[in-house]
């Protein structure tokens, strides 16, 4: 097959699962295309099968904000026709469902029945599609697409609930590829680079924005350090860095956290990590959440949205309610302090992430893929 893939090229979830994807399927001699405003930060194009195309959005004075969705609908347009496209995924409803749908009509006008696959991500619904100003253009894009994913039943649930969708939405899950280094404990792992042998290491990992909760990572980890000698790596950049930075300053617990900014090593960081904090307001999945537990990583989490369908309570870790600081540094305690119930949680981590891996899920996608292609013959 011949798919186009459109994504945010950026470290956030959804990038990261439609590159992966995108990759994945490259190995197994699909033929990809992956269109958008910068080469995604994951992206190895090292394959024979991999192809990326910038959008490129010229600058105009009439113009208060350049329309990305016009350009990207005409780069659609002419890609699909030069490369004799079979299918179109869209990853993330706003722009890209809609920039879709005006792709497939101007290509319907050309005698070209370019089928769409939308995958809804998160935000793209519960947050900036619900919003007045987006919504009535969001709800049509869903409709109009020909098949809706979605990556979780929470997600699932909150889109029929917050619009009215027409569409069958199909729950296929995030995954992350299980690989021999993530599993081998003989692997080479120098945690005495970042903290001393008695020290557990705590890690967090997201683009910290608001909804991930920063300062309750730092407040937790606060309370952790008073009995676990301990350090926190902080991975990731974003609106909330600065203050979580001057909050651990006042805690005076700065020399006991390092912030590393984004990296395109979390394989090597997590391999450090005894634990991971995500106790974020609202998750419509938790890919961070699952890349820590596939490197053997048990997790601190809130109970919100997709996690619980991810981290499973006592076996991978915990859930608590958003904001319960309290239970959240109680649990994280309760598995630091017993190095055999550490090891237990550790394996159990290994083992749930084991049925996300991409080879369990890549054969969903290609299947719709094709009945979708089947479809429009």
């Amino acid at each position: 097959m011949k798919i186009a893939i459109v994504c945010y090229p950026t470290f956030g979830g959804s990038g990261v699962v439609a590159t992966e994807l995108g990759s994945e399927l490259a190995k197994r001699g699909h033929e990809i295309h992956f269109i958008t405003y910068s080469q995604p930060v994951r992206l190895a194009l090292l394959n024979k099968n991999i192809f990326y195309h910038e959008v490129h959005v010229p600058e105009y004075p009439l113009f208060h904000y350049q329309p990305y969705e016009l350009a990207l609908s005409s780069k659609l347009v002419d890609m699909v026709k030069l490369h004799s496209i079979d299918v179109l995924h869209v990853h993330y409803a706003i722009p890209h469902a809609y920039a879709g749908y005006m792709a497939k009509q101007m290509l319907a006008e050309e005698g070209i029945n370019l089928p769409m696959i939308t995958t809804l991500h998160g935000t793209d619904i519960t947050l900036v599609g619900n919003h007045p100003f987006y919504k009535p253009a969001v709800t049509f894009s869903i409709n109009n697409s020909d098949y809706v994913t979605s990556v979780s039943e929470s997600l699932k649930d909150d889109t029929y609930r917050l619009f009215d969708i027409k569409k069958e939405i199909q729950v296929i899950p995030n995954f992350i590829e299980i690989t021999k280094d993530a599993i081998d404990e003989t692997s080479p792992c120098h945690r005495s680079l970042m903290a001393t042998e008695d020290e557990k290491i705590i890690t967090h990992i997201s683009n910290f924005r608001k909804v991930k909760r920063i300062d309750d990572v730092v407040k937790i980890f606060f309370e952790i350090q008073k009995t676990i000698p301990s350090k926190l790596m902080m991975v990731g950049e974003g609106p909330e860095k600065e203050t979580a930075e001057r909050l651990c300053e006042e805690l005076g617990i700065m020399n006991k956290v390092i912030f590393f900014g984004n990296s395109n090593e979390i394989d090597k960081i997590l391999c450090y990590s005894d634990l991971f904090l995500l106790p974020s307001e609202t998750e419509s999945f938790g890919l961070a959440a699952l890349e820590a537990m596939s490197c053997g990583v048990p997790v601190i989490s809130s109970n919100s949205g997709g996690l619980p369908e991810v981290n499973r309570e006592g076996v991978t870790g915990y859930l608590s309610n958003v904001g319960d600081i309290e239970s959240m540094s109680k649990n994280a305690t309760s598995i630091l302090s017993n190095n055999a119930k550490l090891l237990q949680f550790k394996q159990n981590a290994l083992n749930e992430a084991s049925k996300f891996d991409i080879k369990n899920i890549l054969p969903i996608y290609e299947d719709l893929y094709f009945k979708a292609i089947k479809e429009k013959v």
